[in-house]
């Protein structure tokens, strides 16, 4: 087994060569703030929350898709850093319609929670107010486009565990949005299974189990980690 050592904000690391610098982080203790990484899926690098500094470097990488290489010297807090990340959330939630107080993810959000650890109180940029619908036609589940930050997790995880592949991304740029089949309601698309696992996935309230009010969506910690081991470890039965 081939070794890369390197440093992680002043932490001597040492991992398996291929190791992204997302994993070399978590192993060595340090957090990296993400929104579309979900152990078990593939990495996409879409949300760009996890960008980190690395010496000798003009750019900024995210960590979820940079293997880490020998003698790699990384900061993951940096001012510049924290400038990047804050301005990303506030233009996430600028460009949707993200009203927390009546979302169903409300308390128990991925991307309010990544508000608060980056210090985002408000937004320095003008809101879109897209005009996005909701698609009730599931009779167990829904979707609100306005609450979705195209983080693809549903994408992955409907192709990558269930091998449905119901979900998928149309459009280009600031038109994209999630379709279910062949853009159809998600209730006419045979190929669901109705298994919940986008539902899981999702980081927001974008995708939750109908009949739930505000707050009410509660992340399931063991169906996220059934995904993992399904996807890394084959095991398909919990």
């Amino acid at each position: 087994m081939s070794v890369r050592t390197l440093k992680i904000d002043d932490k001597d690391v040492a991992v398996e060569a291929g190791t992204s610098i997302m994993d070399a982080a978590k192993e060595a203790g340090v957090p990296i703030p993400k929104l579309c990484h979900l152990e078990g899926l593939t990495p996409v690098g879409a949300c760009r929350m996890c960008l980190v500094e690395i010496e000798g470097l003009n750019k900024l990488l995210p960590a979820c898709v940079t293997e880490v290489s020998e003698g790699m010297v990384i900061h993951t807090q940096t001012p510049k850093l924290q400038e990047y990340r804050r301005m990303n959330v506030e233009l996430i939630f600028a460009e949707g319609n993200h009203v927390c107080s009546i979302c169903v993810a409300n308390g128990n959000c991925e991307l309010q929670d990544v508000a608060i650890e980056v210090g985002m109180d408000h937004s320095r940029f003008p809101y879109r107010f897209p005009d996005r619908g909701v698609d009730l036609s599931h009779p167990l589940f829904g979707i609100d486009h306005n609450r979705c930050i195209l983080c693809t997790r549903c994408v992955r995880v409907c192709d990558e565990v269930e091998g449905a592949h119901v979900w998928d991304v149309a459009q280009r740029g600031a038109a994209c949005y999630i379709v279910s089949g062949l853009n159809q309601p998600w209730g006419e698309v045979d190929a669901c299974t109705s298994c919940g696992k986008c539902v899981d996935a999702c980081p927001t309230g974008a995708i939750f189990k109908q009949g739930s009010t505000t707050g009410e969506k509660q992340a399931d910690a063991d169906t996220l980690e059934f995904l993992y081991t399904a996807r890394e470890k084959h095991q398909w039965t919990r």
